[in-house]
């Protein structure tokens, strides 16, 4: 006699799953797992305290996002950070982003609004700190921009600009502490949520073009840095 899965059998699935995904994001973006580094699916079921099958879920979907290169006959491994792929997730954030906010301001009710400040003042709180905690800086700046993109209320262009910015996380999260570049991002920040409240669509488009302007260039600056650091070691 064969028996089905649960309902609550499959979430528990999908939250174990999604754990490991998470876990893995994290260290791939920190770069605790390098470009190039395999990733040894016992060691990590281990490490995660799950069997193997929630290992090669999250992998696989970490895979579809480019974040990881499956090798049938050799395993897996985290992606090169390669400029170009960064470069083409820049052109379609800024393309994604600046239309957003300028549709996202032409309805923005008071909810969002405090949202939104809610988030630039706990990245404020966050400056504040003796020791800024790059990681979790890191998070604010990406929910503050998933807060706007969530807004227009488009599955699809959410989901084309969510896997834009995977590609971004690693590059991002190397350049946010360089020149002061966390302040400068705050006030960047601090602009566009100032521009939307005012309710100009074009004022916000150009905040929002500034400081994605201003991202780029701060991991132009680092991507070659980045790239050969990445290639000697392998």
């Amino acid at each position: 006699m064969t028996t089905t899965p649960s309902s609550a059998d499959a979430a528990s699935e999908h939250s174990k799953s999604e754990r490991v995904y998470n876990y893995l994001r994290r260290h791939i973006r920190e770069l605790d797992i390098p470009p190039g580094a395999p990733l040894r699916k016992n060691e990590i079921a281990l490490e995660c305290g799950v069997s193997r099958a929630p290992v090669s879920e999250a992998i696989a979907r970490l895979a579809a996002e480019g974040l990881v290169e499956v090798f049938p006959q050799s395993g897996s491994f985290v992606s090169p950070i390669r400029p170009e792929d960064i470069r083409e997730c820049m052109f379609i954030r800024m393309a994604l982003e600046v239309e957003a906010v300028k549709r996202v301001t032409e309805k923005a009710d008071s909810l969002l609004l405090e949202r939104l400040e809610a988030n630039i003042s706990a990245q404020a709180d966050a400056l504040d700190k003796q020791q800024l905690d790059i990681a979790y800086y890191d998070d604010l700046d990406e929910a503050l921009h998933a807060e706007i993109i969530a807004a227009i209320d488009s599955p699809r262009a959410q989901h084309l600009l969510e896997t834009a910015r995977v590609l971004l996380d690693r590059p991002r999260f190397l350049a946010l502490p360089e020149h002061h570049r966390p302040e400068e991002t705050f006030k960047e920040h601090k602009r566009i949520v100032d521009a939307i409240a005012t309710g100009d669509p074009e004022f916000a488009a150009a905040a929002m073009r500034v400081h994605l302007t201003m991202v780029t260039k701060a991991i132009e600056a680092k991507l070659s840095t980045i790239v050969e650091a990445y290639d000697a070691k392998a």
